[in-house]
């Protein structure tokens, strides 16, 4: 995990975890599917520790997560530590909970 004051969303999205690759990440950013703080973003938005990040997972973005941005990390490393990077919010766990039954 990084000390720095920020990084590319695009690419703590994929060290994160969210998505599988970058390229995938910056085609579900460019369609509008993830928003930071309420608004909609482009690629490079930086993005910092304490950040609001809404998104869309799935084929056809049908998964939908709210997490906070905890760290800042520029690898991807295994899952245990990428679930460190941020927190989901009740409301979401909920929220996807539900639509999976």
């Amino acid at each position: 995990m990084s000390d720095e004051t920020g990084m590319r969303l695009d690419k703590w999205l994929w060290a994160a975890r969210f998505y599988k690759t970058r390229a995938v990440a910056v085609e579900f950013i460019d369609k509008a599917r993830v928003q930071v703080n309420g608004q909609h973003v482009k690629r490079a938005r930086e993005l910092h520790v304490g950040d609001r990040v809404a998104l869309r997972q799935g084929e056809q973005g049908e998964i939908a997560r709210d997490v906070q941005v905890l760290a800042l990390s520029h690898v991807r490393g295994p899952a245990a530590m990428a679930q460190q990077l941020y927190a989901e919010t009740e409301a979401s766990i909920a929220a996807r909970e539900a639509a999976l039954a």
